[in-house]
This record gives C-alpha cells, sequence and structure tokens, in this order.
C-alpha cells in the first residue's frame, strides 16, 4: 500500500502540471476563437470546407492582426491615425483615464527597452526581520520622485510585492535602494516561488556547477 501511495503522488506531481497546462491553453485558445471567429466571413473559414472544426484559428488571425497593425502603426501614416485617435479619446473624460493607465501598463510590459520586471529583490516587509519578494519596476519618477526624493536624498525604487499564491494583486512600495537585497534569480524562478508559496525553490545561482 505504501508503494502504491508513492505511485500515486508522483503520477499526481507529473500528470497534474501537464493537464493543467493544456486546460489553460485549451481555454485561452477556444476564447480567443469565440471573440475572433464570428467576426471573420463564413467563406474563410476552414470549417467551410472541411468536416471537422481546426482550433486555433482565431488565435492565428489575431497574431497577424496585431503584426499588421504593429506594421502600420510604425508608418507615417500610422503615427499620425494613433496621435489623432489618442487626441480623439483625450477629449473624453473618463475613457481618457482608462486609456492612459492601460496604456502605460501595456508599454511597461511589451517595449523591448524597458527593464520592469527584470529583477528580484529581497525588501523588509511587512515588519523588521520579516522578508518578502519583490520585483522591481522602475526607478521612482514623477512628483513622488521629487517630494520623496528630496525629503530623504536617496535614490528611490518602485517595487512591486505580490501576494502569494495570486501574484496579481500586492502593494507597490517606494524604497530607497540601499534597503534592497537585489538577488540573481530570473522573474520566472521569482514568480514560481511565489505561486508554490515556497514549496519550489529555484537554485542558488552560486552553487550551480560553472560549464567548460
Amino acid at each position: 500500500m505504501a508503494r502504491l501511495r508513492r505511485y500515486f503522488l508522483t503520477g499526481i506531481v507529473v500528470a497534474a502540471p501537464v493537464l493543467l497546462t493544456a486546460y489553460i491553453a485549451w481555454g485561452t485558445i477556444t476564447w480567443i476563437d469565440g471573440l475572433v471567429t464570428p467576426l471573420i466571413p463564413r467563406q474563410y473559414l476552414p470549417d467551410a470546407y472541411l468536416p471537422f472544426t481546426i482550433p486555433g484559428v482565431g488565435l492565428v488571425v489575431m497574431l497577424i492582426a496585431f503584426t499588421l497593425v504593429g506594421w502600420v502603426a510604425a508608418g507615417l501614416a500610422g503615427r499620425t491615425l494613433v496621435r489623432l485617435g489618442e487626441a480623439i479619446v483625450g477629449r473624453m473624460p473618463v475613457i481618457r483615464g482608462v486609456y492612459s493607465a492601460i496604456k502605460q501598463v501595456f508599454e511597461t510590459l511589451f517595449t523591448q527597452s524597458s527593464q520592469s520586471f527584470r529583477q528580484v529583490v529581497l525588501i523588509e516587509f511587512p515588519r523588521r526581520g520579516a522578508w518578502s519578494l519583490g520585483f522591481v519596476t522602475g526607478t521612482t519618477a514623477g512628483e513622488v520622485g521629487r517630494r520623496l526624493g528630496s525629503t530623504s536624498g536617496a535614490e528611490l525604487i518602485n517595487v512591486f510585492i505580490p501576494t502569494t499564491p495570486n501574484p496579481t494583486s500586492g502593494f507597490l512600495m517606494f524604497v530607497p535602494r540601499s534597503e534592497l537585497h537585489f538577488l540573481d534569480m530570473s522573474v520566472e524562478d521569482g514568480l514560481k516561488m511565489l505561486v508554490s508559496v515556497g514549496l519550489v525553490t529555484p537554485l542558488d545561482p552560486a552553487h550551480l556547477p560553472v560549464p567548460e
């Protein structure tokens, strides 16, 4: 019975990540297909000529559409249209605030020159002697940086401290650089440690064998 129990637990450890990943991927593809496929004329869908449904058509169309939009926006005419659209949105009292916030978040996450979410740090939070994982999102600037910098006289860093096991919520802290411990672990390893509530501990880079 002990051996069967061990085999059962091993099977869960091996199969559960694969099944959950496949389930999330399938759900995402199905959701995107449900949004995009109704917008495509029936004669352009493979389903109109095949006796079965091909999943992922909507995802492929969405990727191509985003690429084309980026290509058009990179040109002079595209930039003019973008500025015109943003000028129109900027005249809408409520929508302009929502658009501005969403745009800044996406620019921070997807701009190649951005250094946000590229470093994992340790910070004393929520009290002295207790440490939490945080992610550097940039240098504190704007009015917050001016007011706090003039008071403390130190360089301040924006640190996002996510909650566990749900890292989509958390706290934004403005912390002096001297109070942070910068780690060598990657952002992916830091997220794994958070989501697993510490059950998954990344290997220490200092103890990894040096490749010959």
